[in-house]
């Protein structure tokens, strides 16, 4: 008898109506942490995530790191057979998760209001650009989209350059972990109530979550932030410099201690002494200054040289490395960053691990590949059937 799932959400079942970035991020995260997760997908062409490149034996890289450890079933919610199977699906589920824009799962007959009244213990999350409630909240919304809106791309950038969107889908990630994390809270509270709960979570409002001291500082001061290339709006040095050689590496000295070892590191000790540098404000104050003096000291090494002088000196500092270097680091590997799967039609296939490590947790020995359309369906029904 082989030992029971030590993870978390071991036993509790997901049925998984959504495609592309968010929902599916929030619906791996569920997988991770032990959850049994059903993608449904539309007959023919599934989850759009199919279709987007680059592929590797006919299948979508895309699609891959969303979706490896969940099960594929294709239904027509539009069918009644295939309803039918839909209702027995959530019959059985604790979640259901969707990203469609308000108003699509009503049109089905899948309204929350409506589920809620036939399956009351059913978790319900739903993701999308702009929420269920509000004036914006049928139009349709990427992660760029939000990303404007929510004011992350006039921060981000080069100092009086134009905006910049942010390298990774943050839009669309931030709205997945937020959902994730509602999904759990409501999963809780079931446990206490006996009832689920919708958790109505908009990508545009998680981008005014995240958005740190910008917001609240601009709403006590009046003052709009702009970009600031690498640098801190609050603390520094705290940004990335070109060493003697060329390369670049950042430093970040979050206290006054810091500063001082970075100073004393770079050779000029008494810098820390100088009235304009002396604290965390001042500092920000005369930031301008600062770099100057220090793009000066740096030009003595190079970067690798640097790196080992700081590390040395207990300076949080790294090198700015590339995708490939990332994933190579020990660290990375000591932690079971990367990890592979054996895909039929990828062949070995890399995938980020999952970042939250849990006490009397292993770390898997093996995971489910990323499913073909509709490959699980004869083994779905099977468990349906047999309750």
């Amino acid at each position: 008898m082989s030992a029971p799932d030590p993870r978390p959400l071991a036993g509790i079942t997901v049925v998984d109506l959504t495609r592309i970035l968010a929902g599916p991020y929030c619906t791996l995260v569920l997988a991770n942490l032990g959850a049994r997760v059903i993608k449904v997908e539309q007959p023919g062409f599934g989850d759009f995530a199919r279709g987007i490149g680059p592929f590797v034996g006919g299948k979508s890289l895309y699609f891959a790191a969303l979706n490896y450890d969940k099960e594929s079933i294709a239904l027509d919610l539009k069918r009644e057979a295939d309803r039918a199977l839909f209702d027995e699906l959530l019959g059985a589920a604790d979640v259901l998760v969707e990203n469609f824009r308000p108003g699509a799962m009503a049109r089905l007959g899948y309204a929350w209001d409506t589920v809620h009244a036939r399956w009351p213990r059913l978790v319900y999350g739903a993701a999308s650009g702009f929420g269920q409630t509000g004036p914006l909240r049928t139009r349709p919304a990427y992660d760029m989209v939000v990303q404007a809106m929510g004011g992350v791309l006039s921060l981000t950038g080069p100092r009086g350059g134009p905006p910049a969107r942010v390298g990774i889908s943050i839009g669309d990630i931030a709205a997945g972990l937020f959902l994730a994390v509602g999904i759990q809270s409501a999963l809780v509270k079931r446990a206490r109530t006996g009832e689920g709960s919708l958790v109505d979570v908009a990508m545009l409002d998680c981008q005014l979550a995240i958005l740190e001291n910008a917001l609240t500082a601009h709403l006590a001061t009046g003052v709009v932030p702009g970009p600031l290339g690498t640098r801190h709006p609050n603390i520094a040095p705290f940004q990335v410099f070109e060493a003697g050689d060329g390369e670049r590496l950042v430093i970040c000295a979050g206290h006054d201690d810091v500063f001082e070892r970075v100073c004393a590191a770079l050779g000029a000790p008494g810098l820390a002494a100088d009235p304009r540098f002396r604290t965390t404000d001042s500092r920000r104050m005369h930031v301008d200054a600062l770099e100057s003096e220090l793009v000066t000291l740096l030009r003595a090494r190079s970067a690798a040289e640097w790196l080992r002088i700081l590390g040395e000196a207990n300076v949080p500092c790294a090198p700015v490395n590339t995708v490939a270097d990332a994933v190579r680091m020990p660290q990375v590997a000591a932690r079971h960053m990367v990890v592979e799967i054996d895909d039929p039609k990828i062949g070995r296939l890399g995938v980020a691990g999952n970042p939250i490590k849990m006490s009397g947790v292993p770390e898997r020995e093996s995971r489910r590949p990323p499913p073909d359309l509709d490959a699980d369906r004869a083994a779905i029904l099977a468990r349906l059937r047999r309750g």
